[in-house]
């Protein structure tokens, strides 16, 4: 009874929590065909068409010669209609649908097209943010991407947006950045958009220190760039890239890495600080006794392939009873605009009954908990603990 009790408040202290949503692939309007929204880019999620190409017969190429709209309505067909939407990503369309007022049993996509194009986008925005309980989302903002680059010319600022400074195609692809050059390079454009942090995702096979490119960059330009500008590195860790290229976007896999770097990276440089979030299952552990040891390293989110109820419920779990609430548990991570609905209802539904339960036994150990007390946890997990990283 007294944990139903608990649940009930804290379900309501999360509720009425604005969350910052700390990673995001989001596009503030002023990007204009950047930023992606509407039902066709929904359903073409390549989270989805990973799903498709297991039960449609059709080969990647063939469906990658169809319109976007011919590839949204195979997907709906093939996974709403003939598939019960039981799997979390289609589910999340389901989820969207229904808090947008729609009805989500139509047969074809005509009446949600028809809705979409009604659509006036900051007023949709406006409220797609107060469903999703967000007062403000990070960008992933490439200042190498030549789509990009040349829109920050005309941007107005919005403080629903901030901006982190992608680092992918600097340390991952061959660029003829040296260290001092790409030092300058990377201070001026994190100063023109007032990045709170960089970021880059890894493979598992990284390793520091090494002998090559990437080590170089980041002891000689991009860790002394965090350091004198006072914004965290992000590190996100495991990425196996195309491992089916075929399937484009959803080619890529996850696996498991040597957490030693980031132990080398915490030591050798005490006055940096690191997001770091790591997409193996069986790196999470170790993460957190790495949190534990140096203060200089935030753990964040459930990434990727981890942004399911079972793992969120199991890895928050774990980093609760191990680092109390110095931590930040989820970002949406989405990439198209509604998104954001299903995913912080979905991480909020899931985190209630495992802090719920984190009470309770507080409880039955000896000390009450006031709603004010939630509150407080609840303001750090998803406010306060990503202000105070960023200096914000």
């Amino acid at each position: 009874m007294v944990e139903t009790v608990l649940e009930a408040m804290v379900a309501e202290v999360l509720a009425s929590t604005q969350v910052i949503d700390i990673h995001t692939h989001l596009f503030a309007p002023g990007f204009g065909s950047l930023g992606l929204w509407g039902i066709d880019h929904l359903l073409t999620y390549h989270y989805l068409e990973a799903e498709l190409f297991r039960s449609a017969p059709i080969r990647p190429e063939a469906y990658w010669a169809l319109s976007l709209a011919q590839r949204a309505d195979l997907v709906w067909k093939t996974l709403f209609l003939v598939n019960n939407p039981i799997s979390e990503a289609t589910r999340g369309v389901i989820a969207v649908l229904d808090a947008l007022g729609l009805d989500t049993s139509a047969r074809t996509l005509a009446p949600y097209r028809e809705f979409f194009r009604e659509q006036n986008l900051p007023d949709h925005l406006a409220r797609v943010f107060k469903l999703a309980g967000i007062e403000s989302v990070v960008m992933t903002n490439d200042p190498l991407d030549p789509e990009e680059s040349p829109r920050w010319n005309d941007v107005a600022s919005d403080k629903r947006f901030q901006a982190s400074l992608r680092l992918d195609r600097l340390l991952n692809q061959e660029t003829a950045h040296k260290p001092a050059e790409a030092r300058r390079f990377l201070e001026g454009w994190a100063t023109r958009m007032r990045a709170v942090y960089m970021a880059v995702s890894l493979p598992d096979s990284f390793q520091f220190p090494a002998n090559d490119r990437r080590n170089q960059l980041l002891t000689g330009a991009v860790l002394p760039a965090c350091r004198d500008l006072n914004i965290p590195l992000s590190l996100m860790i495991g990425v196996r890239r195309q491992v089916n290229p075929a399937l484009r976007l959803a080619g890529d896999a996850s696996g498991r890495a040597d957490l030693r770097s980031i132990e080398t990276l915490c030591r050798e440089f005490p006055d940096n600080r690191f997001l770091v979030s790591v997409l193996s299952r069986e790196n999470q552990h170790e993460l957190c006794v790495y949190a534990r040891k140096f203060a200089n390293l935030m753990p964040f989110g459930c990434w990727w392939f981890l942004n399911n109820p079972s793992m969120l419920e199991e890895i928050t779990r774990e980093r609760l009873e191990m680092l109390g609430t110095s931590f930040i548990p989820q970002h949406s991570d989405a990439r198209i605009l509604e998104q954001v609905i299903y995913k912080w209802r979905n991480t909020r539904r899931t985190l209630a009954p495992v802090l719920a339960k984190t009470y309770q036994l507080l409880a039955e150990d000896g000390r009450s908990v006031t709603r004010a007390d939630i509150e407080r946890d609840v303001q750090r997990l998803f406010r306060t603990n990503f202000q105070n990283w960023t200096s914000r």
